[in-house]
């Protein structure tokens, strides 16, 4: 897999380890391997990876991951697709992402 990094240290994602109860839904639903199994729980492995799109936090049967889904780089390539236009996170100060 082609390892994809976004803007570095500034992801949402966040992991609450002591009530991960080691499932690895988190791990199956990430697009980006971002997470991995840690002597039974979840660990962030990429941060830099995560594009925000939410899937690892929705699918956690116990809220340990907490994600600001809808910000970032995920959001602005949606939003470009249902625009038609070019996708901007303003990640880079000049519009582009």
């Amino acid at each position: 897999m082609n390892q994809l990094q976004y803007l570095k240290n500034v992801s949402t994602l966040t992991l609450d380890a002591p009530t991960c109860i080691g499932c690895g839904l988190c791990l199956i639903v990430c697009p980006h391997q971002v997470l991995s199994l840690d002597s039974g729980k979840a660990r962030i492995e990429a941060l830099d990876r995560c594009m925000e799109c939410g899937a690892c936090a929705k699918n956690c049967p116990v809220s340990a991951l907490d994600v600001h889904a809808g910000v970032g780089c995920a959001s602005a390539i949606i939003h470009g697709w249902l625009t038609g236009q070019e996708p901007s996170c303003d990640c880079s100060g000049d519009g582009s992402c």
